[in-house]
Parts: C-alpha cells; structure tokens; sequence
C-alpha cells in the first residue's frame, strides 16, 4: 500500500509540475510591445530589430545576462517572432560533443535564432566549433584520421545566436567578444511585477484585486519566474479556502503558509542569515563553510539566494568572506555585537550592493 501512495505521489507531483510549465508557457508574452520592465533592453532592441529588417539581415548574436527568472528565455522567444524567423532552443550542457553542435547548426534555416541556455556552461571543445560559425557562418569539419586527415568548411546558413547566462564571468574572453550585443536583465519594480501578476491573473482566470496582488508582488523578489510561480500558489490556496479570490488577508495567509516573509525571503535565506549570525557571530564566512551550515549547494547560494540578499542590504561580501549587515539583524529580530561592527570596516564603499555576474 505505501508503494501504491508513493507512486501516486510521484505521478502528481509529475502532473503539477508539467501544469506549471504549460501555465507558464500560456502567460508569456509572445511579443515585444507586450513585455513589461527592462525599458533601456526594449529601446534598444526595438532599434536593432527594426534596422535588421531594413536590411534583410539577420540580427547579431546576443548575449542576455543576470540573475535567473528575470525572462531571458521568453526575450529569445520574442526576437524570433518579431523577426518572423524559427527558435531552436538548447542548453550548454545538453551540447556534449562538437557533432551535437555540428548537427543543430547544419539543420538551421537563413534567420533562424539559436537559443543557447546556460551558455557559460558549454564544452571548451564544443564552444572553439562556434567560433567560425558565429564569426564566419562556417562549420570546419576533419574527414579521416591521422596523415591522411584534411579539414573542410561547410557553409552555413546566416543565423542569430542568442546565449542566456546568470554568470556572465565564467565566459570565456573569445565568446564574449563575438556577441554583437549584450544586455544585463535587471531585477523588477514593485510597480512592473504588479501588471505582470495582473495579466497572469487574467490569463488563468484568476480572479485577484490589487491589493492581493500587491502583496503577491511584494514578496517576489523582484523576480516574474518567482511571482508567477506564487501566484499559482496562492490560487490553489484561494480556491480551497476563499472561493477562488485572491484578497491581499488571502495572499498573506497563503504565503505564510509557504514560510515566504514580506521581504520575500523564505527558509533558506532566513537559514543563511541565522547561520552567520547565530553560528558565525556575523561573519566574515567563507561561501564553502556556509554552504556546509545550511546543507545547501555553494553555486545555489551564489546564484539563488545571495545576490537578493546583497540587494536588501542584508549580507556584504568582504575581502574575508560574507558579512551580516545590521539590516540582516533588525530583520531577525536579533541585537548586534559590538565585535560584529569591526566586520563592517572591511566593507568597501557600495560593496554590499554589487552583485555577482
């Protein structure tokens, strides 16, 4: 019987899972006009769109940069439809081996966009195949083996490479250089997040009045992959307890429910924040021993949770390590050493608010 429960479980937790991926799919903006936030990229994309199709060229390869769930994918989608061309969409580490290169790029049509997710994560051997393809829309194959081996170019056609990335340092100097254009997506206002929910609501016949949805967007992070996914939360929630209206008492219970707190921040950011106080005396920490305190991957940390937490005023990187800000205490509702100010020298001038690449 326990093996029946689990795999009915697994099955469910399946079936949500891919109800969430068509969810999200459905209320993605299929055109430029109706994507909300990032005005400067908009501007200068509208530009670049509209001088390529003058031309009859296809647009230059494009990097897309920064923090994960600001909508890099759902950009790539939309220069292909406003240019009218095919998306074939990959990953870094899905491209193995130059041959998967090789047949991606050989199966393109003159305009299509090539979508590399992740790119910071491609093979070396696999990314020195994209060089003259990117530069020279040409693919050096070797036929045969040993003396009598000889390389020969096949010609490609004209394509747009678009590369995503939440760690544009990790790109190696000769792939950056070769992106004709590059964006850094910037995390999202109150106000942005506010008419994204909004028409998310509308797209899944959701009923929410703004305040509900202010307070969804409030705990957001400022980030529409994280408020999409609360608002299908908070939908299941108000459809059990409040006869599928989302009220902002509604959306505050809900939440709670999910130990996300006002700021937006959830278990593992109030674990990383007790950690360096309670365990660490507020720090400096190294990013290895953190990880080791709150059981959780290092690269997650880095990418998911720190940059938030840097923006909030929350942590500092330091040349010792990570340090817990007098902000991270009043949040905690915990009083701060006076040892715990000496910490506080060693942070630069705006440092707690970069943020990693």
């Amino acid at each position: 019987m326990p093996e029946a429960l689990d795999k009915n479980d697994r099955l469910m937790t399946a079936k949500t899972r891919d109800e969430d991926a068509e969810a999200e799919r459905s209320i993605r903006p299929r055109t430029l006009k109706n994507y909300i936030g990032q005005e400067p990229i908009k501007v200068s994309l509208t530009i670049y769109l509209q001088a390529a199709l003058c031309r009859r060229d296809p647009l230059d390869h494009i990097l897309l940069y920064g923090p994960p769930g600001l909508g890099k994918t759902t950009l790539a989608n939309i220069i292909a439809a406003e240019m009218g061309r095919n998306i074939r969409v990959t990953s870094g580490p899905a491209i193995e081996r130059p041959g998967d290169l090789a047949s991606i790029l050989t199966n393109l049509s003159a305009g299509d966009v090539l979508f590399i997710d992740e790119i910071h994560r491609m093979p070396r051997v696999v990314e020195e195949v994209l060089y003259p393809a990117m530069e020279d829309f040409g693919l050096d194959i070797m036929i045969g083996k040993g003396p009598t081996a000889k390389s020969i170019r096949l010609d490609l056609p004209k394509f747009t490479l678009v590369g995503a990335t939440t760690r544009a340092g990790l790109l190696t100097a000769p792939l950056r250089d070769r992106f004709g254009i590059m964006f850094r997506l910037e995390l999202y206002t109150h106000e942005e997040l506010c008419v994204i929910l909004t028409n998310a609501s509308k797209a899944l016949s959701v009923r929410a009045d703004p305040d509900g949805v202010a307070e969804i967007a409030r705990r957001s992070r400022g980030t529409p992959r994280i408020a999409n996914r609360l608002l299908r939360r908070v939908r299941d929630y108000a459809q059990v307890v409040a006869r599928g209206v989302i009220t902002q008492p509604i959306a505050q219970d809900a939440l709670s429910l999910q130990a996300i707190d006002e700021l937006g921040l959830d278990r593992v950011d109030r674990a990383m924040l007790e950690a360096m106080i309670t365990k660490f005396s507020g720090g400096p920490v190294g990013l290895e021993t953190l990880a080791a305190a709150t059981s959780e991957d290092p690269g997650t940390i880095e990418d998911v949770y720190e940059p938030y937490l840097m923006q909030m005023g929350f942590i500092a990187r330091t040349p010792r390590g990570r340090v817990a800000l007098p902000a991270a205490y009043r949040h905690m509702g915990l009083a701060q050493p006076e040892t715990d100010k000496l910490a506080e020298q060693d942070i630069k001038p705006g440092e707690q608010l970069s943020l990693p690449l």
